[in-house]
């Protein structure tokens, strides 16, 4: 768990997508920080946690989980802003905290369709119970590689930027961990309960996303009933590393709206 900005401002929950960390968010965080005091961690088997069973990998369960934190480090959140999986995270925490806004960067809030829709999760399933994989990606891992990996999203990050996707990847834990996550995700209970997710959404997408279609929550957005679609044009998946300042400027004013907007603040923690 990292912690930054004002301890008496309004406090903003920050949540990753899957196979990353909480280092996503190095150039957004102390942006947010000048107004907001802003948490984010690493879920559960990325990073540096400890890798949970199966039933603890399970979308409801890692939300439960993270409200558990919440209430241990007497934390409340007035927003969650997630990015990919960690915006159907953000979503699910609506029933389980008194949340005013929900922002989700490239939110992950479809199935998967066709052919893909039983053969992902069939494979992701085979590699989380296989012991193997998990250190033959640790160990085949070179910068080469995972740069491509990250440009097939359709986000072009720098050379500092991709080191920490590369320092992951050769973790064996932090491989099994995602994989393990990947192989439980059901998002059909998400989907289906949209329609009862009252609290105010902005989703955020990056038109040059090749990793989640922006229509995914442009479709998600009609079926909430508070929601607001915006889609940068020329951003990718990674929308928030790439260039932090242009999703701040759609946030900022959308928290402002719902009352949530600190003053400035040049003291950070």
């Amino acid at each position: 768990v990292q912690e930054m900005g004002p301890k008496d401002a309004p406090l903003l929950l920050l949540l990753h997508g899957a196979g990353a960390s909480s280092h996503s968010f190095a150039d957004l965080m102390p942006r947010l920080a000048r107004r907001w005091r802003v948490v984010t961690l690493d879920l559960p088997g990325h990073g540096f946690t400890r890798r949970t069973g199966l039933s603890r990998a399970r979308l409801p369960q890692v939300a439960e989980d993270i409200a558990a934190l919440m209430a241990a480090e007497r934390l409340s959140p007035v927003a969650v802003i997630g990015h990919s999986a960690g915006g159907a995270v953000a979503l699910e925490l609506a029933d389980r905290l008194p949340l005013k806004g929900i922002v989700t960067l490239n939110g992950a809030l479809a199935e998967f369709q066709g052919v893909a829709g039983w053969l992902f999760p069939f494979l992701a399933k085979v590699l989380a119970v296989n012991p193997f994989t998990a250190l033959f990606f640790a160990r085949t891992a070179t910068p080469r590689n995972v740069g491509q990996m990250i440009a097939a999203t359709g986000s072009r990050l720098s050379p500092a930027q991709l080191r920490p996707y590369f320092r992951l990847v050769r973790d064996r834990a932090h491989v099994d961990g995602a994989l393990t996550m990947m192989s439980v995700w059901d998002l059909r209970p998400l989907i289906a309960r949209l329609p009862q997710i009252r609290v105010p959404v902005l989703l955020l997408t990056g038109a040059r996303d090749k990793a989640v279609a922006p229509d995914t929550s442009a479709r998600a957005a009609t079926r909430l009933p508070q929601a607001t679609h915006r889609d940068l044009p020329a951003l990718g998946h990674l929308m928030h590393e790439e260039d932090p300042d242009a999703v701040l400027t759609e946030i900022e004013p959308w928290l402002a709206e719902l009352g949530l907007l600190a003053q400035p603040s040049t003291q950070l923690a």
